[in-house]
């Protein structure tokens, strides 16, 4: 069951990355523009390519290179001493959720802008806790 449920990840993670993250805009009035991974990774490496590359790090890179890793250990592909070099990636993609969240903290708090949390925000989180969980049940040798 836990192969099909990390296969699952292999989609619902590229979904997750294109879904609305959040909805933000200077004022209600003018209407909101919906931010997801992807556009906001963009956004960031026009402006600060490292930080941008961090980005893409924590919530690309990391969270699918641990779910194939993963997915070659469940079919007896890899060896399952590499699994915490796995875990750890998944500890790398939470940061990122971290991330999000601090900033609409933030951008609420100043009170200059409006932000409204969406439901790719949930899907990713819930993307990263699934596989969390996957990595933490498949068992060692």
């Amino acid at each position: 069951m836990l192969r099909y449920a990390n296969l699952a990840l292999l989609i619902l993670f590229p979904i997750s990355w294109f879904a609305p993250l959040m909805r933000a805009g200077i004022l209600p009035l003018f209407g909101l523009s919906e931010i997801s991974v992807i556009s906001g990774l963009i956004s960031l490496l026009e402006t600060d390519i490292f930080l941008g590359l961090l980005v893409m790090l924590f919530a690309l890179i990391a969270p699918m290179t641990k779910t194939i890793g993963l997915a070659l250990i469940h079919f007896e592909r890899m060896s399952d001493r590499v699994k915490p070099l796995f875990e750890t990636m998944g500890k790398l993609a939470m940061a990122d959720v971290f991330l999000i969240a601090l900033y609409i903290v933030i951008v609420k708090g100043v009170g200059l802008a409006t932000v409204e949390t969406a439901w790719g925000l949930y899907l990713f989180s819930g993307c990263i806790l699934a596989s969390l969980a996957i990595s933490h049940l498949t068992r060692r040798p």
